[in-house]
């Protein structure tokens, strides 16, 4: 009997031991691309808004500047961390490892392909708004932990800022489960094997990415960082590796901001038309260039358009996107049941 106990409890710690390390090899497939894709995107868009503006770019560390990331990280490792004497210690380095864990947090329920996630949960939609919702929680913790009224003010613009477009992209989340019928991402990739709900949804599909734009605190929306009056915003008393984490938590957000508009509305992984040649190349390279294609939008979108003012921002975010995004839910969900459109995946 001890021993049948033995072999049992043996075979279950083997079981647990390879499940775990099945999870951790999955976590680091897509840690460690997503780290370097962070890198390299600051490389990326110094070199698009180089050659928008008729420049060169970085080209001196490697061949064509591809060792500028590791340049650039090398730098900020060897600059020391200065931390306001008169400032709360704790939180004024919580902050930034906050922002930056939350940035890496919601790739968990990605879906790369129709076979790889690190979690495919049923209501993985729910999660993905869930963890960018917590990220205001780190820019408020760092503009009061500094002890500073210019980063507070940052924090405060950045905070008020997140949550105003939080509320239009919460809409436009609830149209696209009203088309597929399932709060699963897979499922609403799948749901679109017949038509992109970007077709459908097009106005919804524009809020979503501007409100993307504004999300994370990028041009035209970069009220945070208007140099004349705030100097950098929330993070202006920072520096060194804790600056690192939050200008790396900025372009991650980027990245999966790109993904949600590619699985939300671009059909995620599925080819843009079903022919046989383009089903032959891999679905996680098509999920990688859509990803790339609105990575492209929001660089070229910062070489191109000026900063608005916070009441322009703020008007846009109440009075345009909102009444928009819920006159269109109503009608989506309108016409959804009456001519009982939606899609259930098989």
């Amino acid at each position: 009997m001890m021993n049948a106990f033995v072999t049992t409890a043996m075979e279950w710690i083997s079981l647990y031991g390879m499940m775990t390390l099945e999870i951790v090899l999955k976590i680091l497939l897509v840690l460690v691309p997503l780290l370097i894709g962070v890198a390299y995107l600051t490389f990326a868009e110094r070199k698009v808004m180089a050659y928008m503006q008729l420049r060169v770019g970085p080209g001196v560390c490697g061949p064509f500047g591809l060792f500028q990331p590791l340049a650039d990280a090398l730098k900020l490792m060897n600059k020391e961390t200065i931390i306001p004497y008169a400032s709360n210690k704790f939180l004024f380095l919580l902050a930034p490892i906050l922002s930056f864990a939350l940035s890496l947090c919601a790739w968990a329920v990605i879906p790369f392909n129709s076979g790889f996630v690190i979690a495919d949960i049923n209501v993985g939609i729910l999660y993905l708004f869930a963890i960018s919702s917590l990220g205001v929680y780190g820019i408020i913790i760092a503009g009061w932990a500094s002890n500073s009224k210019y980063a507070l003010f940052g924090a405060l613009r950045s905070a008020a800022q997140m949550v105003s477009y939080e509320v239009s992209i919460g809409f436009v989340l609830i149209t696209v489960i009203l088309l597929a019928g399932s709060l699963n991402l897979k499922d609403i990739v799948e749901a679109q094997r017949d038509m992109w709900f970007c077709i459908p949804l097009f106005p919804m599909f524009v809020v979503f990415f501007v409100s993307a734009l504004a999300e994370t605190n990028r041009t035209p929306f970069d009220l945070a960082e208007a140099e004349s009056e705030l100097v950098a915003g929330f993070h202006v008393e920072y520096s060194s590796l804790a600056f690192a984490l939050f200008f790396l938590g900025e372009y991650a957000n980027m990245i999966l901001m790109s993904a949600m508009a590619s699985i939300l509305f671009l059909g995620g992984w599925l080819p843009p038309f079903d022919i046989p040649l383009l089903k032959t190349i891999p679905e996680t390279v098509w999920f990688i260039i859509k990803i790339c294609f609105f990575l492209f939008i929001f660089l070229w979108a910062r070489a191109t358009l000026p900063r608005f003012r916070f009441d322009q921002l703020m008007r846009i975010g109440w009075k345009v996107f909102l009444p928009l995004s819920l006159v269109w839910l109503i009608l989506t969900a309108t016409v959804v049941y009456v001519f009982e459109l939606r899609v259930i995946p098989s």
